[in-house]
């Protein structure tokens, strides 16, 4: 029997029912309902990956001289018999050293030939060459207004209230980075308002007191640090002489001077030292021109750069720039041996808030120091993404990101030939925090020796000040504190640390979303992923195993503690996986339990060192259990079935929104359905989320099974399993969304740079598995696609994208309207 109830906010849940919602919706009077990712917001932003036709990158497991890598690809190729094939030239200023990859274009026989290079046993990786187009319309910043009131004329020509730009940049085999535009936000002319805001500081170096350590004799002094972008020109007047030590273009332009003005205005927050000053003006600048006026950039660029970077001893890199591509594996890889030289990375967590779950690569990564953007009041910035990171998903639970905030709006910084202007987005944040470690270090000199990325993000998070009300996965930490970040360097010791520091289910908001839903006996796991920072070395491990101590007067007997972590911490960090169950003892009681998990951390001694460096770690866990609630009362989410980009073209759900076809955040009950989760919470359910496939759940504890936009196929298995569970009781409910051939060639977009096609992996969710799954209880959906209003009750509903129901049981109800075939 299927019901739909119309009354305010009911579910209608009976035993052994199956609800199929073949929608995607809005209601403008209860807020947003549509609880996908592509919820409206202030930043629009497109997105278009393209592989290059037939060139690889060829990532060998060393560095060779470019005639050394020729013979090796030589003798690959040649055995393989392949006709046509050429590396492609770099004309960098890497050209002249030793290089861990080539890009190759193979024309003929493409198989054989990657055949033979991965069998090659100096050939570490092959993935292909890409390139991305990432276009952002920037608008009102809904934070601040503007400081400055100059048209934005140097970055090209603009219209006041918006402007269109298309960044292009390159990723590889599933990488949509590297953009400019990610993190870039534009705060144009307006009237001021006259609510009663902080006053906008003139220089946001005062806003931070950078004075205090500049009277201190403490201006950058000593430390190389290099600027990612578009390019800086050599005699920009608010930079001092000489400071400028190395400008590089890394494109195919003629160029080393900025174009756009990013660059620029990036320099600038970090060095400036005039007019709209920067934190360290002493420091030594490392331009790296990696963008084209155009906003053109490729993968390779990018891996060259690096690389001179590390061989230029760079000590702070700051990166503007950012994407959803964390499986981008030879630029990961690439920053994985940037900080494990010890250059500090600075990146900026993304533009695609409010949204969660939306953090940009590579500032989730654990090893980079990952910034999102405040205003002056203190404010979480609208734009900032959030967490938490998804590259855990579907099996385990995201980690804690951004790891701090600092102001990212009506920032002032360098314009493009002098002057000062005011910007916002996590792009300007980035340089606040590049520019505050610049001088931190300058500070720290003569303990540079306790000095790399890892023990600069310990002080940087220790010493941060926590926002109220504000969740982890927004704040990470907290707000940069620069004079505290200070006092903790200087009495640094080399250790390691655990982010975050303690479990406190209780704790809310700060602990969301684990504070808002007591655990209980029979639930799924609740897994908290903890990063490990070592300070102590670039490499470590954890000594014999995490232990599980119970608090016995605080209840811990009550609690269940399971793990898994890395093999091996590098670099400079790792993870451990907190798994928490309720004990079949506290089935009915009800309570708060505690206690601990201890563990050790060793990395290799270092100078003259004659034992290893060890640090002994306690991880305080604090929960409150509940008896198990009734069968009626428990959702299941199924994640399993779920996919997200990396590794495909993903269309969105609604597809009104052209301009950004690509649905890159994925769903989650705690990210983009957010909404979802926090009504069910406020109707008394208890949602828990499904990891893995159907055939490992107990459906005889749950009431209903939530299937939301599933793109996976199912294994027959499943398929048998759930038809048995339905017999047994178990409701389920199906957002189906859509699926059309006709429609998804529709959507597929011509990349200009590449003159490739590309077609979305499937529609807004995989129907024809779907209906495989429901095909034995005698439903279907059709290949139909509508939208449009309708009443559902009392609330006025917008259907964006949805297929309909072409088969259902004779005894069953439909719901039906009239809307308009998309």
């Amino acid at each position: 029997m299927v019901l739909l109830n119309t009354e305010r906010y009911k579910w209608p849940i009976h035993v052994g029912s199956i609800l199929l919602l073949a929608l995607c919706c809005y209601s403008p009077v209860h807020g947003d309902c549509n609880f996908t990712s592509g919820n409206a917001k202030e930043v629009k932003m497109e997105y278009s990956s393209s592989i290059i036709d037939h060139e690889y990158i060829v990532s060998f497991n060393g560095y060779y001289k470019t005639q050394t890598r020729k013979r090796y690809l030589t003798a690959a190729l040649h055995e393989s018999g392949v006709p046509s094939w050429k590396i492609l030239p770099r004309d960098n200023p890497a050209y002249d050293y030793p290089s861990d990859f080539d890009v190759v274009k193979l024309n003929d026989g493409k198989k054989e030939a990657l055949d033979a290079l991965e069998n090659h046993p100096v050939v570490k990786r092959i993935t292909p060459h890409k390139k991305v187009t990432r276009s952002l319309k920037y608008v009102k910043d809904p934070d601040y207004p503007s400081e400055d009131t100059k048209t934005p004329k140097d970055l090209n020509s603009c219209n006041k209230t918006d402007w269109q730009q298309t960044f292009t940049s390159s990723r590889t085999q599933s990488r949509r980075s590297l953009s400019l535009s990610a993190t870039y936000w534009h705060s144009p002319n307006r009237h001021r308002s006259r609510n009663l805001l902080r006053a906008v500081p003139k220089q946001i170096v005062s806003a931070l007191q950078a004075e205090i350590l500049w009277n201190m004799g403490y201006t950058g002094a000593g430390v190389k640090v290099a600027v990612f972008d578009t390019g800086l020109a050599e005699n920009h007047p608010h930079f001092k002489r000489g400071k400028i030590k190395d400008r590089s273009n890394w494109t195919n332009e003629k160029s080393l001077d900025d174009g756009l003005g990013h660059g620029t205005f990036v320099a600038g927050v970090i060095t400036s030292s005039k007019e709209c000053l920067g934190f360290a003006p002493d420091a030594d600048i490392y331009v790296f021109r990696v963008f084209t006026n155009n906003q053109v950039s490729y993968t390779s660029w990018f891996l060259d750069a690096f690389n001179y970077a590390i061989l230029k001893k760079i000590n702070v890199l700051n990166l503007s720039i950012g994407g959803p591509d964390f499986m981008d594996h030879p630029f990961v890889d690439k920053v994985w041996e940037l900080t494990a030289n010890k250059v500090i990375m600075v990146s900026a967590i993304g533009n695609d808030g409010p949204l969660y779950g939306t953090l940009n690569n590579p500032a989730d990564q654990m090893d980079v120091i990952g910034v999102g953007g405040i205003n002056f009041e203190n404010q979480i910035a609208r734009f900032s993404s959030r967490g938490m990171t998804t590259w855990e998903l579907p099996r385990g639970y995201g980690r804690i990101k951004p790891d701090i905030v600092t102001y990212g709006s009506a920032v002032r910084g360098s314009a493009l030939k002098g002057g000062c202007r005011s910007l916002s987005g996590t792009s300007v944040a980035s340089p606040v925090v590049a520019g505050a470690v610049t001088l931190l270090y300058s500070a720290v000199l003569d303990r540079s020796h306790v000095i790399n990325p890892a023990s600069m993000k310990q002080a940087l998070m220790a010493s941060a000040r926590r926002l109220p009300e504000v969740n982890m996965f927004e704040q990470g930490h907290g707000k940069l504190d620069l004079i505290r970040a200070y006092q903790t360097l200087r009495t640094y010791k080399p250790q390691a640390s655990l982010s975050p520091s303690y479990i406190d289910l209780t704790e809310c908001p700060y602990m969301w979303p684990y504070c808002t839903q007591p655990i209980y006996y029979g639930g799924m796991p609740t897994i908290v992923n903890v990063t490990i920072l070592n300070g102590m070395g670039v490499s470590g491990k954890i000594v014999n195993k995490p232990e599980w101590q119970p608090y016995v007067p605080q209840h811990g007997t009550h609690i269940e503690v399971a793990f898994t972590y890395s093999s091996s911490l590098w670099p400079w960090s790792g993870y451990l996986a907190v798994s928490i169950t309720v004990s079949k003892s506290a089935a009915t009681w009800e309570g708060i339990a505690e206690g601990q998990i201890t563990l050790t951390v060793e990395s290799p001694p270092e100078y003259d060192e004659a034992e290893p460096r060890r640090t002994e770690l306690r991880l305080p866990v604090k929960v409150k259990i509940i008896p198990t609630p009734p069968r009626s009362k428990r959702i299941l989410w199924d994640q399993f079935h779920n996919l997200r980009y990396p590794p495909g073209y993903f269309p969105r759900d609604n597809l009104r929104m052209k301009n950004d076809p690509l649905d890159w955040n994925g769903d989650h009950i705690h990210t983009n359905f957010k909404d979802m989760y926090h009504h069910l919470r406020s109707n008394g359910y208890f949602i828990e989320v499904l990891g893995s496939p159907f055939t490992c759940f107990d459906a005889s504890q749950y009431g209903t099974l939530l299937i939301v936009d599933a793109e996976e196929e199912y294994f027959p298995e499943e398929v048998t399993k759930l038809k048995r569970d339905i017999d047994n009781g178990l409701s389920v409910i199906i957002f189906a969304d859509w699926y059309n051939v006709s429609v998804m060639k529709k959507v597929k977009f011509y990349d200009e740079n590449t003159r490739q096609w590309w077609m979305p992996d499937t529609g807004g969710a995989n129907i024809p598995a779907l209906n495989d799954l429901i095909m034995s209880l005698g439903m279907a959906f059709s290949d139909e696609v509508y939208e449009g209003d309708f009443m559902m009750g009392d609330h006025d509903m917008y259907y964006a994208s949805g297929t309909s129901i072409a088969k259902f049981p004779s005894d069953g109800v439909l719901i039906t309207q009239n809307l308009k075939d998309q």
